[in-house]
């Protein structure tokens, strides 16, 4: 004999409540990306900067992932590099995580042999600079893709006026990163610093990709003499009471290739 099964009175009016809930047609907000950011550049010692490359491409970056270190971007300045830059970013959950997972990288038996290895001839790197960084909440979500051809990257760093990061912020969320794309400059990145490190209450770094150097001036061009971008502007600087960033070494740029290995192209 066949029996059929009812649902309960509670049952009935959990489904209700769950269907009622649920937006229709509605996408999912994707969760904000906390992950902590390590912004590092490289200087590389005399005649040694193939050499450190053909080391992160045969050995480093594959530790880091073994490790729980995900591989960003990683580039080298457009044209001349006279400092031997190499200039990349991981990321890992969190700062007590990149912590423990670099750690444990650098006293991996693995890794210690490929240093021995390839600094028999001497070091390979003769300076690093760190920083800490998380994504601002207008960020677009950071996407390694690798176009072919390889884009043109530009780095920006910004230093705002005493007490202005904020508004420099908010100029970005409701302005800037629009008119960007409104004149064929792709955003990739934008961070702020992590607390308690120097400048971290003034500082804005970010990143774009274009398809050129030449195309990007001419993007400039256009964004800068778009009577939105004015308006928006002169806006935010007569409520700051004057400019956002500082006027000598406040907007830093510089172009950037990604390396043959780099997830991000």
């Amino acid at each position: 004999m066949h029996r059929s099964v009812g649902l309960t009175a509670a049952g009935v009016l959990l489904m209700a409540a769950m269907f009622a809930s649920a937006p229709r047609g509605e996408a999912t907000a994707p969760a904000a990306d906390t992950r902590l950011y390590e912004l590092r550049v490289y200087y590389a010692a005399p005649g040694k900067l193939e050499a450190l490359h053909a080391r992160f491409r045969n050995h480093t970056l594959k530790l880091f992932e073994k490790h729980g270190l995900s591989n960003g971007g990683y580039f080298v300045p457009a044209g001349d590099n006279p400092q031997r830059k190499l200039v990349y970013w991981i990321t890992a959950p969190s700062k007590a995580a990149r912590d423990k997972s670099f750690a444990d990288f650098l006293q991996d038996p693995q890794w210690k042999a490929v240093v021995a290895e390839t600094e028999k001839d001497g070091k390979l790197v003769e300076r690093i600079e760190s920083t800490f960084l998380q994504l601002t909440d207008y960020s677009p979500p950071v996407k390694l893709e690798r176009a072919d051809p390889p884009r043109v990257f530009e780095l920006r760093t910004y230093t705002a006026t005493p007490g202005n990061l904020g508004a420099l912020n908010d100029r970005f969320r409701n302005h800037t990163l629009k008119l960007f794309t409104r004149h064929g400059i792709t955003n990739i990145a934008y961070w702020n610093l992590l607390p308690d490190q120097p400048k971290a209450d003034r500082m804005l770094i970010y990143l774009l990709a274009h398809k050129s150097i030449e195309a990007a001036r001419k993007s400039f061009e256009a964004f800068r003499n778009d009577p939105d971008w004015i308006a928006a502007r002169k806006a935010s600087e007569e409520k700051a009471g004057g400019s956002l960033t500082e006027p000598k070494g406040g907007v830093v740029s510089e172009f950037l290739l990604p390396t043959d290995y780099s997830p991000l192209r």
